[in-house]
């Protein structure tokens, strides 16, 4: 269990954060998952997440996506949203983790990580600011300095995208543009 920081240490701690990486089942979406009988795979994704992540890519910070599974629907949502930087069906979580930073030339001080379950352990105890969704597993939420008020799928990300761009001193800005 990792020491809880103060809202203020947190928020010194986001204000050096340059890449976001999310995990996706259980985070982007809320970890249920459609299967049909035709082999189609469905998963519902929450819209003001995609514009949180639209907005941290607009003030130039990147956003990964690191996921164990494979779906084309993952593909075709980080397609619409931009993020060019995705690994599916991801069984060694570290390396690509290590790979993204490198090609950012990022320490993990400079990261922060969004996982709900504890196959993101590893990469929730390398990352400069691990969060994780109300609704993780009890063993990922005390190894955390964040968890979000929302759950998974129902607008987490969009809350921690606020959250780094509010550190920076980036919200206002955002808001003023669409005033």
């Amino acid at each position: 269990m990792i020491k809880k920081p103060s809202q203020k240490e947190l928020i010194g701690i986001a204000r050096n954060i340059k890449l976001l990486i999310l995990d996706v089942d259980g985070v982007l979406t809320d970890g249920g998952i459609i299967l049909d009988n035709k082999g189609n795979e469905l998963k519902t994704f929450h819209v003001r997440d995609g514009h949180g992540i639209k907005m941290l890519m607009r003030k130039g910070i990147p956003v990964a996506l690191i996921t164990g599974r494979y779906s084309r629907v993952v593909e075709r949502r980080a397609k619409e949203l931009g993020i060019r930087d995705v690994f599916q069906k991801c069984y060694d979580k570290k390396k690509a983790y290590r790979q993204v930073a490198e090609r950012y030339a990022l320490n993990n001080s400079e990261i922060a990580y969004v996982g709900d379950d504890i196959v993101d352990l590893s990469l929730l105890n390398m990352c400069g600011l691990p969060v994780t969704v109300a609704d993780a597993h009890e063993a990922v939420q005390r190894r955390v300095k964040m968890i979000t008020k929302k759950e998974g799928g129902k607008g987490a990300v969009r809350e921690v995208c606020d959250f780094i761009l509010r550190a920076k001193g980036l919200l206002k800005e955002l808001i003023d543009e669409y005033s």
